[in-house]
């Protein structure tokens, strides 16, 4: 459980990251949005390393699932769009993956 919660620490620190570049080149806002936005993404990466996983990649690959539900709730939440059914199902498949990658029986 505990690496759920860094997971969606490192999302939305990731996704605000992003937004804060997106709303500088894509919305016209200033430059200084820059700032917090590679606050955030350092953040993100640290964050991310707190994942209890033994390899990297596997705890990477298992984040993308978590990322993308993470998205279609800022999505909603922050840019007031409603994921249709094709996002819920998309993001439950996602999430559903990245439980089968993160904690799936090893050999």
């Amino acid at each position: 459980m505990t690496s759920f919660l860094w997971y969606i620490l490192a999302a939305v620190a990731e996704i605000a990251g992003c937004f804060a570049f997106w709303a500088w080149l894509r919305l016209g806002k200033s430059p200084v949005w820059t700032v917090p936005g590679l606050v955030l993404l350092t953040f993100f990466a640290v964050v991310l390393t707190r994942v209890e996983a033994a390899w990297a990649g596997r705890a990477y690959a298992a984040y993308g699932g978590v990322y993308i539900v993470a998205s279609l709730l800022w999505m909603s939440v922050v840019e007031r769009s409603v994921p249709d059914r094709w996002d819920v199902l998309g993001g439950a498949v996602c999430l559903a993956g990245a439980a089968v990658v993160l904690w799936g029986p090893r050999g």
